[in-house]
């Protein structure tokens, strides 16, 4: 847990900014003015240990260090408490947090946090293994993971079904995933539970695999359209011509370009795109035209360019 977060403080707090922080929340969860609330119980807990490691600089220290899931290796709950000071800032507002400074060792006298981790029928000071039973509760999930999965633009087009490795020490994990239809690069796909072990026991955390489209050879993507290039001679341009055009499917359309035809024109080919990565209707090949300008003429192919030339073409 982000004990900073907790106690709405940012990292460079300063200790009287972190006092006055669990002052105030504290006085609005405490059980004391919750009766039966479980809600403000557990979170008079969490505020607490955020406290208790946070007003102390060693604590504080090792937390910013190594970060939640590292502390929570190195420390009990035992050494989070322990010498915490929370007691006497709670009687300032005649809350009850049992008798003297409140230490782990001498948590007594009835009432108030230490019941909250007394085991049923225990007498007397709150149990070591009362604050275990709490931090079990609190178990710390596994970290997540995020790896990069890159997918072809013929996966997008249909959606696919691709498998994957996760090393775990000399041993490893395949893991199939499936690859919806139109998903965009930058998008994440969330598989619950195949992230790194909890170091508490907890469950582990969640693999999130980030989406990266590879570059076609001869297709753009714009959204869920397809662009593509066609270089078609200068004389089909000028007099029209009937070309093929291919698709991502691998097929090849028969399209008709009108006489006249400008360099750049584009001719749209409705729903040869992809699908929409919402469900919707599937996008538009875009085929611009380009005119080829021959580099090198034959005798005979000078001669009909300068006649056409002479004519004013």
């Amino acid at each position: 847990m982000d004990y900073y977060k907790l106690l709405g403080v940012e990292k460079t707090a300063s200790p009287e900014e972190i006092k006055k922080a669990y002052r105030k929340l504290a006085l609005k969860h405490h059980p004391d003015r919750n009766k039966g609330n479980k809600d403000a119980e557990e979170q008079f807990k969490k505020i607490s240990e955020a406290y208790a490691v946070l007003s102390d600089k060693e604590k504080r220290q090792q937390y910013d260090t190594v970060g939640a899931a590292g502390f929570q290796q190195r420390y009990s709950q035992e050494d989070i408490f322990r010498n915490a000071d929370l007691g006497d800032i709670l009687r300032e507002f005649g809350l009850n947090f049992g008798g003297g400074r409140t230490t782990f060792r001498n948590a007594g006298g009835g009432g108030g946090f230490e019941e909250m981790f007394r085991q049923p029928g225990a007498r007397g000071r709150a149990s070591h293994n009362g604050f275990q039973n709490f931090h079990q509760q609190q178990q710390v999930k596994g970290s997540d993971l995020s790896l990069e999965l890159p997918i072809t633009l013929s996966e997008v087009l249909t959606g696919a079904e691709k498998t994957i490795s996760l090393g775990h020490g000399s041993a490893a994990e395949k893991v199939s995933v499936r690859i919806p239809a139109g998903i965009e690069t930058g998008k994440k796909l969330r598989i619950s539970g195949k992230g790194s072990p909890s170091p508490m026991g907890g469950q582990p955390g969640d693999l999130y695999l980030l989406i990266r489209v590879e570059q076609h050879p001869t297709f753009t993507r714009e959204g869920s359209h397809l662009s593509m290039d066609l270089q078609i001679p200068y004389s089909s341009a000028v007099l029209g011509a009937e070309v093929e055009v291919p698709t991502l499917e691998g097929k090849q359309l028969k399209v008709k370009v009108p006489p006249g035809c400008q360099p750049q024109a584009k001719l749209r080919l409705r729903k040869h795109g992809l699908p929409d990565s919402q469900g919707g209707t599937r996008g538009d090949l875009l085929v611009k035209i380009l005119a080829a300008v021959p580099k090198t003429l034959s005798e005979t192919q000078k001669e009909l360019l300068d006649r056409l030339k002479e004519s004013g073409l």
